[in-house]
């Protein structure tokens, strides 16, 4: 004789349908005490992903390509120093020149475009904001497309702001190079890799100037023993001011960790007592460049307050033999660039 004993039958939830942005009430209410949750047997619980939950990821990353592709349309390529030759049908940017100017490949930006890439980092999605140039209300909403927070007060900020982007494109002829207040590559100008050499291939660490200086990776300046270990106490006293700034921010509390674990002169520089030399604001760096021998020219290190960041130049006097070359190693090397289809840094998946 078949048991009669009570079995539980399974409870089916009420159907929520979820649009991006929002949440929709079930369609139809049931009441619930206040601080109660019901958890219903055969639908997936807190942290766990379910069906509509992957609909709303792929939903996202389809918006995030698309928006992409909406404010790419919209920006004039003179505004952003790409020229316009008379046969362009395109009104804004072609993909291949926002993947330039964002430094990320074109096939990269294809399928972020088409949502089959859904991870972008942070660091692309803030070279993708950049190249856009992007209001902060509109780089905040990329981020959160992207599954990102929109770096905040407490982080150390990465962004460069429309006025010093204007000032950047005046010097689009002369080396420049922009870190953060960790001393992270930011942007680095195509004569800027000209003078110095590729940054297109640092990756991790290799970013970091802090890092580059104390574990002494090839490098075209020319210090003496003296003036090496000088710049690197600078450059480790202003990363731990830049600490004491930021205490909430993980990243950078990353960085200083893999910098000490990597490097004990960095470990002993961060450790000091003594403060470091002092700096002059504007001095004088010799380049020994592969192809057109030693430049010297004047370095000028200039802090944008608000923003956090540093933006380096290097000039030399007009009429100079060291201007002569400087112009030189940038058509040299500009030209070897355009070549290979470089022309930033190569963030694809970083």
């Amino acid at each position: 004789m078949a048991s009669t004993a009570w079995r539980p039958r399974l409870r089916v939830g009420p159907v929520i349908r979820t649009v991006p942005g929002s949440v929709m009430a079930p369609a139809c209410g049931f009441g619930r005490a206040a601080g109660s949750r019901s958890v219903f047997v055969g639908l997936p619980g807190p942290g766990q992903p379910g069906a509509g939950s992957r609909r709303l990821e792929r939903m996202e990353a389809w918006e995030f390509g698309r928006t992409v592709r909406r404010w790419r349309d919209r920006v004039a390529p003179e505004t952003v120093g790409v020229p316009v030759g008379r046969r362009r049908r395109a009104s804004g940017l072609r993909r291949e020149e926002l993947a330039a100017l964002a430094g990320i490949s074109a096939d990269y930006l294809t399928r972020l475009e088409q949502g089959r890439a859904t991870a972008p980092s942070a660091q692309v999605v803030e070279s993708l904001a950049r190249a856009l140039r992007l209001s902060d209300a509109e780089r905040d909403l990329l981020y959160r497309l992207a599954g990102h927070a929109a770096p905040g007060p407490d982080v150390v900020p990465s962004r460069i702001p429309p006025s010093v982007q204007r000032l950047l494109d005046r010097l689009s002829h002369t080396p420049v190079v922009v870190y953060d207040a960790s001393w992270t590559l930011v942007l680095a100008n195509a004569p800027y890799d000209a003078l110095m050499g590729e940054t297109t291939t640092w990756r991790g660490l290799e970013r970091n100037a802090v890092w580059r200086n104390v574990a002494r990776l090839p490098s075209r300046v020319v210090h003496t023993r003296q003036e090496q270990a000088e710049h690197e106490a600078r450059l480790v006293a202003d990363l731990r001011l830049t600490a004491s700034r930021y205490p909430a921010d993980r990243a950078l509390r990353r960085l200083i960790a893999d910098l000490a674990s990597g490097s004990p002169r960095f470990a002993e520089l961060w450790d000091a007592e003594t403060p470091p030399p002092l700096s002059d604001p504007s001095r004088r760096k010799t380049i020994k460049h592969p192809e057109v021998g030693p430049i010297t020219l004047d370095c000028d290190t200039l802090f944008v307050a608000l923003d956090d960041l540093r933006i380096t130049v290097y000039t030399a006097a007009p009429g100079t033999e060291d201007a002569d070359r400087l112009a030189l190693a940038v058509v040299l090397g500009t030209q070897s660039l355009s070549q290979v289809g470089v022309q930033g840094p190569r963030l694809d998946g970083v």
